[in-house]
């Protein structure tokens, strides 16, 4: 008795289209399937017109039916409920297969044209002199977030090395120290921002000193020229 092994079928998801493409059109060609999804085959015009039909065609026509039904029950079970709903009424494994074909692949190229510009966007980041720490790690992950969203693989060493080339210049001296010292890969963005806001709150703190001394040898300057 030889043993049936039941082949593992791959999911679509709403980021895999073309992945789960080429592993269905493997599948099905395994199951001498493909061609018949790719290409269709033709029904008769009519219930009379298959009345006509002889025995050898009527086993024919059975047969490729039959295949047809397994080809689309096999896509069936590759999709999920959203993608189930697109295709459910659909007649043949060609039509279903088509239907699916026009809306993931639509789907695909307004994505890849959405993560092209934010792949611009991304590589042209860089600190604004008036924005904070805080602010300028939540505009990167927003924009990183969308990439992810978009089938972007970008992991936090590479955003952590984005940030620190494009810091505001009053961090020049704390970036060579951070990367002497950190081993990106072993540090998370949320360490890194606690380090940045704390060498950040320094900063502000000899700024408001600065400023105050300023103010204040300009006020006794004022008063030593009223007297």
């Amino acid at each position: 008795m030889t043993n049936m092994i039941q082949p593992q079928i791959p999911k679509l998801m709403k980021t895999n289209y073309d992945n789960w493409s080429i592993q269905m059109k493997v599948l099905l060609g395994s199951q001498d399937l493909w061609e018949l999804v790719e290409n269709g085959y033709t029904e008769p015009e009519s219930p009379a017109a298959e009345v006509t039909l002889t025995a050898t065609q009527k086993n024919e026509l059975k047969e490729v039916r039959k295949r047809d039904k397994k080809a689309l029950f096999l896509i069936f079970q590759g999709v999920d409920d959203s993608a189930f709903e697109k295709i459910s009424n659909a007649l043949s494994s060609k039509e279903a297969w088509k239907i699916l074909q026009k809306s993931y692949q639509g789907a695909e190229r307004a994505k890849k044209v959405r993560l092209q510009a934010l792949r611009f966007e991304f590589e042209n980041l860089k600190m604004k002199a008036t924005e904070s720490i805080s602010d300028y790690f939540s505009r990167v992950q927003t924009i990183t977030n969308q990439m992810k969203r978009n089938g972007e693989a970008i992991n936090d060493v590479r955003i952590m090395e984005k940030i620190l080339r494009t810091l505001d210049s009053k961090f020049k001296y704390i970036i060579p120290a951070i990367q002497e010292s950190k081993d990106l890969s072993e540090v998370s963005i949320d360490e890194l921002q606690g380090s940045l806001q704390a060498y950040e709150q320094d900063i502000n703190i000899c700024s408001n000193q600065a400023e105050n001394l300023e103010q204040a040898l300009q006020s006794k300057m004022t008063t030593k020229e009223d007297s």
